[in-house]
């Protein structure tokens, strides 16, 4: 595999999912298969219209720095949990919006789509560009499996010049899409409640829009708007010319008095004097001013619903979506216990759709995972296949995702302590972590290098048992409880369809000392029924009882009419891959934090390189798991050393 430079060409550059030999052949059965799995986003859109199935979708816009990036993609972690149908990422023209930067509209959208999870629409604003530059950047989306487009002409500047080759009105663009990647891409284009400002008239514009939608548009998305009415009767109009595409209103919740202004800029509109009355009394209110905001513009979205002209709502959120997650759950349409087709996110990237299959190790950090497999061409769909090929990709580069980039260095050093002077301070921060207690820094650890957030629900019955063998040296990084035929629609471990049943293995994965290990390697000969793999950083020391590159099954599912399911393995293969990982972690996400001369960098570069890295499978999950009965005559037999 080529080496990555940047990460986002890693980003850029995700491989197909089907594995076949003849191209035409992969190429025939990605359209089927993946179009079962997730289709393209008009096709959703038409689906949802045909059930009367209410959707709502968001959008925002790029923030200027690494960190802003960071935690932007947090907040789309929320918007896939919260069940929105899709997310829109505004074209800036600042700078190079389809460059390879972490910021740029193409790689956020990129990320918002394979890391996330989320079905992701890409802005791109035609002016400026020429049909070159309109073509690299769609290639590029493409590459990263995009797949849907709003085609805007975008602001002109004063005393603007059409380049040579480039687009004159929106509908030049929907004309280069549809001509050179035929119906791949969903194209939206704007719509325009009130008429475009720059249109001679209202009903001059509905013919401009007529001519993009028979160019090759699938959706419209409008213009915001501040009465119902006028939204009505746009979308009756739209019908009367031979409009027949889904129109999807755009509605801006009012945040601040900030953000109002900001809406007269973005959108050239006049605010009522309604609004204007109300808000200026209050304006210094933020809070006030929200519940204003969400008050409207649920009146607005709900007459308008209730007059059958819209199948959805698209909300203009200026990044800041609370107001519009708290319409979404008034108008009953934001999930708050989404159902879980696997037990990790399944991605809304038609070209992994196959994939059924992980290890474990990632369980903790999926993103790490997407990112080293999004070359591959064979995901496992089903079983864990094959082992030495695709190899899985470097982190090299993968700045854009570490805990580094997503919470400041000083808010890490109080989380994982300033100073670090032997080895039980590492112990201590990794029992307030489970034990969800502040440290000795009095700050209580909300993640650690080894998870990206903290534990999940599942975990609550194993925190006392986890709790003390992390305050006695024995590092837990994954875990899992056992699970004998609970239902598939558990808020807890459910997953899958309904009307399953769902299984799992007792599964613990941790750091331990050489002296540990000794005593596991000894009492281990009296578990014959716990699978395990011990191994250090170098691999130089590695003990096994499982058979050479044959995986465990820990999670499965039984469904009506349907085979078992078996979605996360521990595989002997990919468990040397993240070994790796898990132990550079130790450095490069801890250690970075000190000076390299420090005693805490000493600290962690001694417990990297003389522990090793254990993961301990219970095969009796019918029974209460030995894991722990284990472990505690392992402590035993290394106290009476």
């Amino acid at each position: 595999m080529v080496k990555q430079t940047l990460l986002s060409v890693a980003l850029a550059d995700t491989a197909h999912s089907e594995c076949h030999d003849d191209p035409e052949e992969r190429s025939a059965r990605a359209v089927h298969s993946c179009d079962g799995c997730h289709p393209p986003l008009a096709e959703s859109v038409r689906r949802r219209v045909a059930s009367g199935d209410l959707f709502f979708s968001l959008e925002f816009f790029p923030p200027r720095t690494r960190a802003g990036a960071a935690n932007l993609l947090s907040r789309f972690d929320r918007v896939k949990a919260g069940g929105a149908l899709f997310c829109a990422i505004t074209w800036h023209p600042a700078g190079d919006p389809g460059g390879h930067s972490e910021t740029s509209s193409l790689t956020i959208a990129g990320s918002s789509f394979n890391y996330c999870g989320l079905e992701t629409m890409l802005h791109i604003a035609a002016t400026n560009l020429t049909k070159q530059d309109v073509l690299r950047y769609l290639n590029r989306a493409k590459s990263m499996g995009v797949r849907a487009i709003l085609a805007l002409r975008g602001d002109k500047p004063k005393d603007y010049k059409v380049p040579e080759d480039g687009f004159e009105h929106a509908v030049d663009l929907v004309r280069t899409i549809r001509a050179n990647f035929g119906s791949y891409f969903t194209i939206a284009v704007g719509g325009y409640p009130e008429g475009h400002p720059e249109a001679i008239s209202y009903h001059q514009d509905l013919f401009y829009l007529k001519e993009k939608v028979e160019a090759g548009a699938d959706l419209v998305l409008s213009q915001m708007f501040f009465h119902a009415q006028q939204f009505i009767d746009f979308q009756r109009d739209c019908r009367n010319v031979g409009i027949t595409v889904p129109i999807i209103p755009g509605v801006m919740p009012i945040q601040s008095f900030a953000s109002l202004r900001q809406m007269v800029k973005l959108s050239g509109l006049q605010v009522p004097e309604s609004i204007q009355k109300a808000v200026e009394p209050i304006k210094d209110n933020d809070e006030a001013v929200q519940n204003f905001g969400i008050h409207f513009a649920l009146q607005l979205v709900r007459t308008v619903l209730d007059a059958k002209a819209a199948p959805g709502v698209h909300f203009f959120t200026l990044n800041r979506e609370h107001g519009a997650v708290e319409i979404g759950k008034r108008l009953g349409v934001w999930q708050t216990r989404p159902a879980r087709p696997l037990p990790w996110r399944l991605g809304d990237n038609h070209r992994r759709c196959l994939e059924q299959v992980r290890p474990i190790f990632w369980a903790s950090r999926p993103r790490a995972y997407v990112h080293r497999t999004q070359h591959w061409d064979d995901f496992p769909n089903g079983r864990w296949g094959k082992h030495d090929s695709p190899a899985f990709g470097t982190l090299a580069d993968y700045y854009l995702f570490y805990l580094n980039s997503q919470v400041p260095p000083d808010q890490l050093r109080a989380m994982w302590l300033s100073g670090l002077n032997e080895e039980s301070d590492v112990w201590h921060v990794f029992y307030s972590y489970v034990s969800h207690t502040e440290n000795k820094q009095g700050v209580k650890v909300t993640r650690l290098p080894w998870n990206d957030g903290e534990l999940n629900a599942e975990s609550a019955p194993l925190l006392k048992h986890l709790a003390r063998l992390n305050s006695r040296g024995i590092l837990t990084i994954n875990s899992q409880p056992n699970v004998n035929g609970t239902s598939s629609s558990d808020p807890v471990v459910g997953w899958g369809a309904p009307d399953g049943y769902v299984y799992q293995k007792a599964y613990l994965e941790f750091f331990a000392r050489p002296e540990v290990i000794y005593a596991l390697l000894e009492e281990l000969k009296n578990y014959p029924l716990v699978n395990y793999h011990i191994v250090n950083k170098t691999g130089e020391k590695a003990y096994t009882n499982t058979l050479k590159k044959v995986p465990i099954a820990v999670t499965w599912g039984v469904f009506p009419g349907r085979e078992i399911i078996q979605p996360t393995v521990v595989d002997p293969v990919s468990f040397n891959v993240w070994k790796d990982e898990a132990f550079a972690l130790w450095g490069e996400q801890w250690g970075r934090l000190y000076n390299p001369e420090s005693q805490s960098r000493k600290v962690l570069a001694r417990i990297e390189n003389d522990y090793s890295l254990v993961n301990l499978v219970d095969n009796e999950f019918p029974h209460p798991t030995c894991l722990w009965t284990l472990l505690e005559k392992t402590l035993e037999r290394v106290n009476g050393l």
